[in-house]
Formats: structure tokens, sequence, C-alpha cells
């Protein structure tokens, strides 16, 4: 019996040990998560929200009513407003290469070297394209020969013109067939009495047949600088069957393959430079009043909606005939990735309009979903799916819309992805 009563004792001991440990860990399970509670709900940040009231004006929402959903980024929708801006014109154009030529064949032959593939760069001054040149290697040994005989046809000229000079053939002895000694008696009388007596002048025969020996030494010399001209031209045409790159860039079209016959004038490749690209747009007469050339306008392109701020560098003088139009060209800044030959749009001032009033929207707001952007506007508890044109963006984040929304319309910002029109049914999880 006092077994059973110390047993007894002693169990109620442990279990009264057991609950009041039980109690002290719940208790310090209790604190711990309070504690980790406070500390969480300390370093979760509250991201401020904005809306537009009825001015227009972007201003703070009460940031109590965010902290239901601050452990993600949550949808909000917000009344779209107005801002003021003056009046302008958005234009299309073509992005291209601020430097491109078309390289053509000089002269006639066969292709037989071409050095790369459209995208392959190049430097300056490397060979790009070579045409067979055998046929003119065999009319350069051909010059060279007349070259040749051209020269020393010169030297025999200028050694007789010397001999003219030196020794006159109208005093050799040998066509004086006189008595005596050799030529004596003509020499001293018949020549001379001859000449008194009107039968002939020593001295104008000298004459003559110096500058007749002068005139053959002309000659010669126009052959030879005709046989070297002639030389120098093969040499050009050889240098010209080697297409040499103008400048650092990049093959952008090739138009011919090895192998290929071509004529002079026919085009090989076209070669660009695209480390400097320039938007071309073609401007109506209209607005030309309000372009000059250095201002900035801002653009964005198409493949990447990027926007950027480009500069008028060209004013066409003359405008197209068929279209009324001025090209204008447009530096993009350096280092922009764009591809030549794509589409861009730029916004332009109108001056012969006054202000107007735009609708404003977040940029957060706009789904880019292939080449058009969309919005969704709450009507009714239910998502619409909107089109819309954008306009200029602002350095607030803000954007305006065109075309496709009206003032006062609700948007809805930070659309998660896969969302699509229809019911909204979690009416309370967006902040108004």
């Amino acid at each position: 019996m006092d077994k059973q009563i110390e047993w007894s004792i002693q169990t109620n001991i442990f279990a009264t040990a057991w609950f009041i440990n039980m109690n002290k860990l719940s208790l310090l399970l209790i604190i711990s998560t309070g504690i980790f509670t406070t500390y969480t709900n300390a370093q979760t940040p509250v991201a401020d929200t904005y809306s537009y009231n009825t001015y227009g004006e972007l201003v703070k929402t009460d940031s109590q009513h965010e902290q239901r959903n601050s452990s993600s980024l949550p949808m909000q929708v917000v009344t779209v407003g107005q801002r003021q801006a003056g009046v302008s014109t958005i234009l299309g154009g073509t992005i291209v290469p601020y430097r491109q030529v078309t390289l053509t064949a000089e002269l006639p032959g066969r292709v037989e070297f071409i050095a790369g593939r459209e995208g392959d760069r190049f430097n300056q001054a490397e060979i790009l394209v070579a045409i067979g040149t055998d046929k003119l290697v065999a009319k350069r040994e051909q010059a060279l020969a007349n070259l040749n005989n051209s020269y020393l046809a010169l030297r025999n000229k200028q050694m007789q013109y010397g001999r003219e000079w030196w020794a006159p053939q109208s005093r050799d002895i040998n066509r004086m067939p006189g008595m005596g000694m050799p030529a004596l008696f003509d020499q001293f009388f018949t020549r001379n009495l001859g000449s008194g007596m009107g039968h002939g002048n020593p001295w104008l025969e000298r004459y003559s047949d110096l500058y007749s020996s002068g005139t053959q030494v002309g000659q010669a010399r126009g052959r030879h600088m005709a046989a070297l001209s002639q030389v120098r031209e093969i040499d050009a045409n050889l240098r010209d069957s080697r297409t040499l790159s103008p400048f650092n860039g990049v093959i952008v079209e090739k138009l011919a393959e090895a192998g290929d016959t071509v004529q002079p004038g026919q085009a090989l490749l076209k070669f660009a430079d695209l480390a400097d690209l320039q938007l071309a747009v073609e401007v109506p007469s209209r607005l030309l009043s309000g372009v000059q050339v250095g201002m900035v306008v801002p653009a964005i392109l198409d493949f990447n909606n990027q926007y950027i701020d480009v500069r008028v560098a060209q004013i066409y003088p003359v405008g197209n005939a068929r279209r009324h139009t001025i090209t204008v060209k447009f530096d993009l800044p350096v280092g922009t990735f764009a591809w030549p030959g794509t589409y861009a749009e730029i916004m332009l001032p109108d001056q012969s309009k006054t202000t107007e009033q735009l609708i404003e929207i977040p940029r957060s707001a706009v789904v880019e979903r292939g080449s058009l952007p969309i919005v969704y506007v709450i009507k009714n508890n239910r998502r619409e799916l909107r089109l819309v044109r954008l306009g200029k963006s602002y350095s607030n984040n803000t954007v305006t819309v065109l075309a496709g929304l009206n003032n006062g319309d609700q948007v809805l910002i930070n659309p998660p992805p896969g969302i699509t029109s229809g019911w909204h049914n979690k009416p309370d999880n967006l902040q108004h």
C-alpha cells in the first residue's frame, strides 16, 4: 500500500513537471513568433503608391491602405488624367547607316574572290572583291615592249639631232662634187657665188636641216610618252580589279558571287558603316517651320520600343516631287543598338496649332504584345483590353496616349502576366 502511494506521488510530480515545461515551451514559441512577426513587419518597406486626381496631378495615396498587399507587387487602378502639351505629329521613318556605298565593277572579267558574306566586318583598304587579270597582264607585257621600242627610237633621234648640230649635212664633203681637193672649188667659189647670185642659201639649209631633226626628236618623245601612258593605264586597271573597302564597315548585301562574269558598272556588293546610324524621315512641308538643324526630338525604335532622343543632322534642300515632302535625317545617339532598315517614329512639333490636352498614364500600365501596346481598362467590374497609340514619354515614368483612352477611364497598373479581359473577380485586391 505504501509503495502504491509512493508511485502515485512520483507520477503526479512527473506529470506536473512535464505540464510546466510544456507551458514554458509554448510560451517561448509564442514570444518567438511575436518577435519574428514584429521584425518582419519592421523590415518590410511599404511602397508609396500614386494616383491621378481630377486635375491630372500625380499624388500620393494612403500608405496604410497598401500594407495589406505589401508582400507582393499589387495591381492598382488609377484614373486617367490629362497633361497640357504642345501639338505634335508622329512621323515614321527608317534607320539608315551614316555612310553606305555600292561597290561596282570597274572593268569586265570574272569574279575570282569575294572576301566574305553579309555581316562580316572589314577595316579600311582591305580587299573585298578581286576580278581576273590574265588579259590585263598580257596587255601590260605588250605595252612594256612598245615602251622599250619607243625609248630606243627616241635615243636614236636625239643622236641624229646632235650630229646635225655639230656636223651639218649641208656641209658634208660627200655632197660636194667639185674639183681639186674634196669640194675645194665648190666650197670657196660655187656656194658663195651662188648664194650671192640667188642660187641657194647655206645658212637657211642648215637651219632647215636642224629644225627637221629636232622635229623628229619631238615626235619620238611623244611616242615614248604614249607608250608610257599605256603602261600606266593598264596598271590603273590592274588596281581597279581589286575592290578595296573605302572605310571601316560591314558588308550589308552581296550582289555577285565568285565565278560570275561582270561588266563595268555592275554592282558587286553594298558596304556600310554601322557604327553611326541615322533616322531618315519624310517630313511634310507644313512641319518644316518647327524643324531646325541641331534641335533634339523624341523618337521610339519599333523593334524594341526603346525611347531615345535624336538630333536633326540634315535637311535636304529639295523636296520629293511625288510625295511633296522633305527628307530630314536625324542622328541617333552613339552606341544605340538598332538595325538599319527597321522602322522608327519621331514626334515633331506642329507650329500651326496651339496646345492641347493629352491623356497621360503611368508607363507600368502599358503591356507590350507584339508591335501594338495595350492597356487594361476597368469598367463595371470587368477588364477591357484597349489598343492604344502612345506619344511622348516623360521622366516621371509616364507616357501620353494619343488614341485609345478617354479622360476619366480607370486603367490597371502592373497587370500580371497572362491576364486577359473578363470579369474582375477580386476587387478587394485593387487599390483605388
